[in-house]
C-alpha cells in the first residue's frame, strides 16, 4: 500500500473514530517521518533468521532482555515481572526472581549482580542470591516512570533510559498501552539517565527523545547509543573526550522500529528491530488532529506491529555490518540481542522463547 493509499485509509478509519473522541492528555505533535529504505539495500530480504533456535523458559513469556552471566547461564526478563535463567547450554529453565513490576532491558554490573530497567518501579539490581533493590526511581526530581534501556560502563556508571516522562507505563495500564499513547503523540518525552553507584545520585544528560529505548556504550568507553524508536534512529551521545556531552545521530531512517540496543564483539553493535515501519503510522507524521483521534480507536482497528524478524550489527560509524532477517517472523517481534562467543540468544515481546542462532549463520554484509 503505498503513501497516499494509507492516508486516505486513516483519514476514512479516524473520521470514523473522531465520534469516539479523543483524550485530552494526549497532544499530537506535527512531524515528518523519514523516507521508508524498505528491504534494500544493507537491509536486503533474506532469511537468515529461520534457524534460530528456540529455547523454553517455562511457564512465562515476553522475554524482552536478555543476558549472560560469567558462567555463560541465561537470564530472561520476562512479562509477569520473573527473571529466568537458563543453564549454559539453554535447558532447565527455571525462576531465578521476581522484581514484582515489568523488568525490561536487563545486563550484569561489574560485581556480578544483574541491573534491570524496569518499566514500573524504575532501575534495579538483583544480587546473585535473587534479591532485589530499587537504586533509583526518580532523576533531576521528575519520576521514572518508563525506564527501559541499560548498559554498564567499565567505570560501574549505569546508563539507562526513561522512554517517557508523560506516559507511565504502570499509569497507563502497560508498557504497550504507553508506547501506543507516546507514539501518538510523539511529544518527545524520552530521556537518556546516568546512575552514579557510589552516590546513588541520577542525572539526566539528554531530554527531548522519541521514545527513549535501548542503550548501548562503545567499546572504547568514549560515547554511549540510545535508540530513538519512534523517529527510526539512533542517538550517539559522547561521555568522554573533546565531545563530551554533545550528541548526534549515526544511523538514520531505519526501516523498522529500533527496540533495544547492546554491545557485542569485534567493535560491534547490535539492534533489534521489533517490527517493520507502518504505512499509516509515517503518513500521518504531520496531521497531528488525525492521530490524535486514534486514541479512542479500538485496539483490533489500531495499526498494529508486524511480525517480522529483524536484527542488524553495526560499528562504532553506524555502518551495517550484519542485517538477519526471517519474513515470516517464525521468531516474533524480535526485542534484543545477546552475543556470546557461539551464539546470538534473541528476546521477543511475546514469545514463550528465547531465541538462539549460532553464529555460523554471520555473514558480513548480511
Amino acid at each position: 500500500m503505498n503513501h497516499r493509499h494509507n492516508f486516505r485509509y486513516g483519514v476514512c478509519v479516524l473520521s470514523v473514530l473522531s465520534l469516539l473522541g479523543c483524550s485530552s492528555l494526549v497532544k499530537p505533535v506535527s512531524w515528518e517521518a523519514p523516507p521508508n529504505p524498505g528491504y534494500t539495500c544493507v537491509y536486503a530480504k533474506n532469511d537468515l533468521l529461520k534457524a534460530v533456535e528456540q529455547l523454553s523458559i517455562g511457564e512465562e513469556n515476553g522475554p524482552e532482555g536478555v543476558a549472560a552471566d560469567a558462567a555463560g547461564r541465561i537470564y530472561a526478563s520476562t512479562l509477569s515481572g520473573k527473571i529466568v535463567r537458563l543453564e549454559p547450554d539453554g535447558s532447565h529453565p527455571s525462576v531465578w526472581a521476581d522484581t514484582g513490576g515489568r523488568p525490561l532491558g536487563i545486563t550484569f554490573d561489574n560485581a556480578g549482580n544483574l541491573i534491570a530497567a524496569d518499566a514500573f518501579r524504575g532501575l534495579l539490581s538483583i544480587a546473585p542470591d535473587g534479591t532485589v533493590t530499587e537504586l533509583a526511581t526518580e532523576a533531576d526530581g521528575i519520576p521514572i516512570r518508563y525506564a527501559n534501556g541499560v548498559a554498564v560502563a567499565e567505570d560501574g556508571l549505569i546508563y539507562f533510559t526513561d522512554s517517557s516522562t508523560k506516559f507511565g507505563a504502570k499509569e497507563s495500564g502497560g508498557t504497550m498501552e504507553a508506547a501506543t499513547l507516546d507514539t501518538i503523540e510523539h511529544g518527545g518525552h524520552g530521556r537518556l539517565l546516568c546512575y552514579h553507584p557510589e552516590t546513588g545520585q541520577v542525572k539526566t544528560l539528554l531530554s527531548g527523545i522519541h521514545y527513549a529505548n535501548g542503550v548501548a556504550v562503545s567499546h572504547d568507553q568514549q560515547f554511549v547509543l540510545v535508540n530513538e524508536t519512534t523517529s527510526y534512529r539512533i542517538i550517539r551521545y559522547w561521555i568522554n573526550g573533546e565531545k563530551k556531552g554533545q550528541s548526534d545521530h549515526i544511523l538514520e531512517a531505519l526501516p523498522g522500529f529500533p527496540d533495544n540496543l547492546s554491545t557485542g564483539m569485534n567493535g560491534l553493535f547490535w539492534v533489534a528491530l521489533v517490527s517493520p515501519r507502518i504505512g499509516m503510522v509515517d503518513s500521518l507524521s504531520d496531521y497531528p488532529s488525525l492521530r490524535g483521534m486514534a486514541v479512542g480507536m479500538p485496539k483490533f482497528m489500531q495499526p498494529g506491529p508486524k511480525h517480522y524478524g529483524h536484527i542488524i550489527a553495526i560499528d562504532a560509524e553506524g555502518r551495517v555490518i550484519h542485517n538477519l532477517q526471517d519474513p515470516d517472523g517464525a521468531y516474533p517481534m524480535i526485542t534484543g540481542v545477546c552475543e556470546t562467543p557461539d551464539y546470538l540468544y534473541l528476546g521477543s515481546l511475546v514469545s514463550h522463547h528465547i531465541g538462539r542462532l549460532h553464529k555460523s549463520h554471520l555473514r558480513f554484509g548480511q
